[in-house]
């Protein structure tokens, strides 16, 4: 990751704008090899961040949540890396108790990606931490903010970057 983001903090973002702009600062920072692991509850704002850090990275295509496909790839529109999004939930499968999510990671080869691109994954944790020695781990909190005000639509956002 080049300079110029901060290795760890936390911020409150009240909007989804915010929350893009707060994603395209990232993504912006971002270089090929870094990986991204997104962590929050369902409806926190992991895939609106994810299309900040898109637009930060300078890469084509619609960023939607890679749900139903496990993952996305976004070529960049001109120098850079490609993006690749994932959605590590679905690598549980129907039956999380017979799932080989390491094996369904491993498929995806995104340790090889890991050259040419960087990897944002939804509901990576402990899991997609194991393609990299180093990694970006954001919290995203959207129940501390609600729990003060019931109208809340804001978002707190913790990060630390592990090596």
């Amino acid at each position: 990751m080049r300079a110029g983001f901060p290795d760890s903090g936390e911020r409150r973002l009240e909007t989804a704008e915010e929350t893009r702009t707060f994603g395209e600062q990232l993504g912006r920072a971002l270089e090929a090899g870094d990986v991204v692991i997104l962590d929050g509850p369902l409806g926190a704002g992991k895939t609106t961040f994810t299309q900040g850090i898109a637009r930060g990275m300078r890469v084509g295509g619609r960023v939607t949540s890679p749900t139903f496909v496990i993952a996305r790839e976004h070529r960049p529109v001109s120098d850079g890396p490609t993006l690749i999004h994932v959605d590590a939930y679905r690598l549980l499968g129907e039956d999380p108790d017979t799932a080989d999510p390491l094996g369904a990671l491993d498929s995806l080869d995104l340790d090889t990606e890991l050259e040419r691109a960087v990897v944002v994954a939804e509901w990576g944790g402990g899991l997609v931490e194991q393609i990299s020695d180093s990694y970006l781990l954001i919290s995203i909190d959207r129940e501390t903010a609600v729990a003060e005000d019931p109208d809340s639509e804001a978002r707190i956002f913790t990060w630390a970057y592990r090596h």
